[in-house]
């Protein structure tokens, strides 16, 4: 089971994915993608071109989950991260998949442990 906890780390794909691809040819985007590995544990998050429809690839331990949405009408909010020189916190991804934007939010400071 596809879980989204604070503990794990999240990666957006920023190019446009083929939403025809299983797990084989996700893994192999993320494999073709310096210092990326598909069976770290991260989540790799992709979005087709038209952002209609997002896969997140997993792998929890023993092989790979994959979660997929479509949407029947709408886009998703945006198809790049904010700040790409950092990956995706799990509420941003969690507003991603629940509709809303965070373009103009301001995240109040707060401790983070690294």
């Amino acid at each position: 089971m596809l879980g989204l906890s604070h503990g794990l780390r999240y990666h957006l794909c920023t190019a446009a994915t083929d939403m025809r691809k299983g797990f084989d040819g996700l893994s192999g985007i993320v494999t073709n993608t310096p210092g990326k590995d598909p069976a770290s544990g991260d989540v790799f998050i992709f979005i087709n071109k038209p952002r209609s429809q997002v896969k997140l690839l997993y792998w929890d331990g023993d092989g790979f989950a994959l979660y997929h949405k479509r949407l029947e009408s709408g886009r998703y909010a945006a198809s790049r991260h904010p700040d790409p020189s950092r990956p995706p916190r799990r509420e941003e991804l969690m507003m991603l998949l629940e509709g809303l934007s965070h373009a103009g939010m301001k995240r109040v400071k707060r401790y983070e442990k690294r």
